[in-house]
């Protein structure tokens, strides 16, 4: 699930990666969705998920 986050991350990021700019930043509005979205996925798929929503 760490993975899954990370790789989310870097999407969200895209092409905007430099040297100085390698995380998002915490006002860019697309980071938490696209975690959650990434984690709860990858939950499903590794059978640890506790309950549906």
């Amino acid at each position: 699930m760490k993975l899954a986050a990370a790789n989310a991350l870097a999407k969200v990021v895209g092409d905007d990666v430099a040297f100085d700019h390698v995380i998002p930043s915490v006002f860019d509005q697309r980071v938490a969705p696209s975690v959650a979205e990434a984690v709860s996925k990858a939950a499903r798929e590794e059978g640890v998920l506790r309950r549906e929503r």
